[in-house]
């Protein structure tokens, strides 16, 4: 009977530092950016804002768009558990239009796979107005 409580008071002690995982968790301030309308040609740079609130670093392995006017520039460097960083996203500002984008994260994280969202309206150019009105 002493030998069954060892071992049960062995693994319930020694279960806390197993399940110690280290693992980095990405916290975004947001995951939608609406860049409302916009002048045709305005600046489309817009900045996704995160947070490693796991217990390592947190890498990132690759970056994407649904489109090739999106580009996004993912942080070279690793982030360390409690820093902060950015995921920079520049729409093409030229295509008249509504649009829709995502951008996918993939990741060291607890959440390995991620979608990111930007939305809005670009106006067309003021000389394409006046070619209508003609």
């Amino acid at each position: 009977m002493k030998k069954i409580i060892l071992i049960f008071t062995l693994i319930f002690t020694s279960s806390p530092l197993i399940s110690q995982e280290k693992l980095a968790e990405i916290e975004f301030k947001e995951t939608i950016i609406d860049y409302g309308t916009i002048e045709n040609g305005e600046d489309g740079v817009r900045v996704f804002e995160f947070k490693n609130t796991g217990n390592a670093p947190l890498i990132f392995s690759r970056i994407f768009s649904s489109c090739g006017c999106t580009i996004p520039k993912k942080p070279e460097k690793p982030i360390l558990p409690g820093e902060s960083g950015k995921i920079e996203v520049k729409y093409d500002t030229k295509r008249t239009g509504i649009f829709q984008k995502a951008i996918t994260i993939n990741s060291n994280a607890k959440t390995s796979n991620i979608i990111l969202r930007i939305k809005g309206e670009v106006l067309p150019e003021p000389d394409e107005d006046i070619e209508e009105e003609k």
